[in-house]
């Protein structure tokens, strides 16, 4: 019998966080065809605050990875929400990732491989995807990295 998503999670000490609500006017998700599309997320932390600071300033390039992770964790959250289950999810089709970094930062893809690294850890192959992984000057809430996903899923 195959491991359900819900089992690998378990597996990997993996515990889906409540879906946070939206901060402005738009939804966490939603769905188009069979695409996923989920809204950007940050690195919040269980007592409700963000980690934030500059990449190239004040955090270092493994506490952002870290954060990233954060992020695809709430990612996941937000998608279980969307569709009932992950198992569901069919291909991880695309990351969009932004670093909150100083001007002569040049390591945002190694901060967005936390994300990545935790698809893939999750999905398996259907967890590889396209990427984007900028650098920009400010977040929201000074928050050091912000993902948004498409996923394919099934019906």
């Amino acid at each position: 019998m195959s491991e359900t998503i819900d089992q690998r999670l378990v597996r990997l000490g993996i515990e889906l966080p409540p879906v946070p609500k939206p901060m402005a006017n738009y939804v966490t998700f939603t769905i188009s065809g069979d695409l996923l599309f989920l809204a950007g997320q940050g690195p919040r932390m269980a007592d409700g605050s963000w980690h934030s600071g500059k990449l190239g300033a004040d955090v270092s390039v493994e506490e952002a990875y870290k954060h990233a992770r954060i992020v695809g964790v709430r990612m996941l959250a937000v998608a279980k929400d969307a569709l009932g289950t992950l198992d569901r999810v069919a291909q991880v089709v695309k990351l969009t990732g932004f670093v909150n970094c100083t001007p002569d930062f040049k390591q945002p893809p190694k901060v967005i491989n936390g994300c990545s690294d935790l698809m893939v850890e999750v999905f398996g192959d259907a967890g590889r995807h396209a990427r984007s992984a900028v650098g920009v000057a400010s977040l929201p809430e000074e928050i050091t990295v912000e993902v948004e996903g498409i996923f394919r899923i099934r019906p």
